[in-house]
């Protein structure tokens, strides 16, 4: 069983202040992140995000595309928004894509979602 010693998720969006741009405009035209709808809302990150994370035992990071490390970006190229497990061998393994986040709807639906995925990749947490 492999070991998760951390959480990403990258967003269908890039970084940076061009990045912001193009997501508020691309918002006007339909598009959407699932992974942002999650995290924030319409002004800032949702409070009910910082708890959960505050609660996991790794840390979830959150990216945008053009801020994925080489390992994270091979793993998810074409699949964004989507969250991965960082794993004490580093390996990198998928565990929710776009579906899942928009299934998920909300931080309680995405909770759940990760933990059957984690189940069904055979993952645990870390411990300290």
């Amino acid at each position: 069983m492999s070991t998760v010693i951390r959480l990403i998720g990258v967003y269908d969006a890039d970084g940076g202040l061009r990045g912001e741009i193009a997501y508020l405009a691309g918002k006007l035209g339909g598009h959407h992140c699932s992974l942002c709808d999650i995290t924030h809302s319409p002004i800032r990150r949702r409070r009910e995000w910082d708890t959960y994370v505050s609660a996991l035992p790794v840390p979830f990071d959150l990216v945008h595309r053009n801020e994925r490390s080489r390992a994270v970006a091979e793993a998810t190229e074409g699949r964004e928004a989507c969250v991965v497990a960082e794993c004490d061998d580093g390996s990198i393994v998928f565990l929710l894509g776009n579906a899942d986040l928009e299934r998920a709807r909300d931080v309680a639906g995405l909770a759940n979602a990760l933990d059957v995925a984690m189940r069904a990749s055979g993952l645990e947490w870390a411990t300290a």
